[in-house]
């Protein structure tokens, strides 16, 4: 199986906040007709994990996962296929390596409902990160006194949170 990825990043849609995958929830119980099968999909399967595929496939086609990044599958001993199953994930950025780590649960409305956390360092402050990597979301405010949220949507947030000279960010989006 041929795998692309021409995206070298995946930063236009991690650190932008674009909705993408909302627009796609349809059933995800196999990977879309045409979609190419990732290596996260590929280790659902090996596992026998089944109720989750088409959105393993999904999340992980959106965010670019190919031979350059690294996984961690946590499932459960029994019974993988029917309950909460994560990867947590390294992906190389033109910024530094960022952490990522993705849950899916099956048998929702949906059939299978996901989350994805993308933690990214970058060198300057939270104040400038906002204004130049993030000028299209909504500034919502803190969180409680340090953390920053910004609106990418209803089930999109962006996290930054200062970390030394720079500022973390957290792109979390549900998957519902």
């Amino acid at each position: 199986m041929k795998t692309q990825y021409a995206r070298p990043l995946f930063l236009l849609a991690l650190l932008m906040a674009q909705p993408a995958l909302q627009a796609q929830n349809a059933p995800q119980t196999a990977p879309a007709a045409g979609a190419e099968v990732n290596p996260l999909t590929q280790s659902a399967l090996q596992q026998g994990m089944f109720n989750c595929v088409g959105r393993i496939n999904q999340v992980g086609n959106f965010l670019g996962y190919g031979s350059q990044a690294g996984a961690l599958l946590m499932a459960p001993a029994g019974q993988a296929d029917q309950r909460l199953i994560s990867y947590s994930m390294e992906m190389p950025t033109d910024k530094s390596p960022a952490y990522i780590a993705a849950y899916f649960a099956p048998n929702q409305a949906t059939d299978c409902s996901a989350v994805y956390e993308a933690v990214v360092y970058w060198p300057q402050g939270c104040e400038a990160l906002a204004r130049k990597e993030f000028a299209a979301l909504k500034p919502m405010g803190p969180l409680k006194s340090a953390i920053t949220v910004l609106e990418g949507g209803a089930a999109t947030k962006v996290f930054l949170m200062p970390a030394g000279s720079g500022c973390l960010s957290i792109k979390k989006e549900m998957v519902l």
